[in-house]
């Protein structure tokens, strides 16, 4: 690992912490001061929705500021951002925090492309483990998170109101740290590149499109069992503490495999490994039905975590075959919106169903999106079987 690869995985881990903490807290804080109990999550989708919104914006600072000016002002939009929903949670005001997430959907846009950053500080031969490492920087959220989460509950007499000034100090070191960093310029076409093609046809390829379908439909399994945990635990009678510790191994297990997922991808490749992440999705679900004790949240939860990491590392290498480097503006915008879309969908499902049908429907209805993925994954392992040249 280089040091500027190295540095960009911290930054990650300083953005997931960012993430955990809103997850652990916003669906919580949502819960006491939401006029309706179904709304519990709107501060949750909304920061996926201002993800949503801000893509093509993001990708247009990216294309003429650069990679560290744009992340340096998405630091500076969460540390305001953190601020505003510390105020929101003092004052009591639902509205205002639900903004204020919305605003915090920039900074989440931004560092979203951390990872393709990734893959332009190393050569064409190491960008799958480069991805993965810098992934594996989210073990400092998995950690910092739900402690932050828990240490900030009771900080000042809101509830949560200082975990959100602990995330404002959490965006001024990642500023910091940005201004360490240094990525290589955009690559400019010359005469010989390929000419760059208009966005509707590089979402009709179909590497493309199962890329876009499996990230977002990973992420968005993950996001709904997530992110309605800390409310299915509250309502088991479970103390925060336990929704934190739960929260930790989760996202342990989503950045923890980054170490490794890189290679298995070079030795197996993405198809394989994105499949062994269905696989442990459907394991997860299982055992979330089979009961609600903690260790049937910790064991679910954990499994999650890891499927999320093979089919969202895989998803993102497999999308780098689809564009060229003239194109990977738009077509990494296009991603990430696929993402936040879903996302916001499962954020604002999340809350609905956990506070109207529960748990188990919540998980039972999870099966769909896994099962598309997998279907997804086949398709595109026989189309390419068909297009193969035939052996000799």
């Amino acid at each position: 690992m280089n040091p500027r690869l190295l540095l960009l995985a911290v930054c990650q881990g300083l953005f997931l912490t960012n993430n955990v903490t809103f997850i652990a807290i916003n669906g919580l804080v949502g819960f006491a001061l939401a006029p309706l109990p179904w709304m519990a999550t709107l501060p949750v989708m909304g920061y996926v929705v201002g993800g949503a919104l801000s893509t093509g914006l993001v990708a247009r600072t990216q294309r003429r500021y650069g990679r560290q000016r744009s992340f340096q002002l998405g630091l500076i939009v969460g540390l305001a951002s953190a601020l505003l929903c510390a105020w929101a949670a003092v004052t009591r005001n639902f509205e205002l925090l639900v903004l204020a997430t919305v605003v915090a959907g920039y900074y989440n846009a931004n560092a979203h492309l951390y990872r393709f950053a990734a893959a332009e500080l190393v050569g064409a031969g190491e960008r799958e483990k480069a991805v993965s490492w810098v992934m594996a920087g989210g073990l400092i959220g998995a950690i910092a998170g739900p402690n932050l989460a828990a240490a900030g509950r009771d900080l000042l007499s809101a509830p949560f109101a200082g975990a959100y000034l602990g995330l404002s100090g959490v965006a001024l070191a990642g500023l910091v740290l940005m201004s360490f960093l240094r990525f290589p310029p955009s690559a400019a076409p010359t005469g010989a590149a390929a000419p760059k093609r208009p966005l509707g046809q590089i979402l009709r390829q179909p590497v493309f499109v199962v890329a876009a379908l499996t990230g977002a439909m990973g992420y968005g399994v993950m996001n709904l069992l997530m992110a309605a945990t800390p409310l299915a635990m509250q309502q088991c009678g479970l103390p925060f503490g336990d929704a934190a510790f739960v929260l930790e191994w989760h996202v342990i297990g989503m950045f923890a495999p980054g170490f490794f997922t890189g290679n298995l991808i070079k030795r197996f490749g993405s198809l394989k490994v994105m499949a062994a992440g269905v696989v442990l999705n459907l394991i997860c679900i299982a055992i979330a039905l089979s009961g609600v004790n903690l260790h049937n949240f910790v064991i679910a939860l954990f499994l999650l975590g890891v499927g999320w990491n093979f089919l969202f590392t895989g998803s993102t290498t497999l999308s780098l075959a689809a564009y060229s480097p003239q194109e990977r503006d738009q077509a990494q915008g296009a991603l990430n919106f696929f993402v936040f879309v879903t996302m916001a969908v499962t954020s604002l499902s999340s809350g609905v169903l956990i506070t109207t049908q529960g748990w188990n429907i919540l998980n039972t209805g999870s099966l769909v999106p896994v099962a598309l993925c997998g279907l997804a994954l086949g398709w595109l392992a026989w189309i390419q079987r068909r297009s193969a040249p035939a052996s000799p």
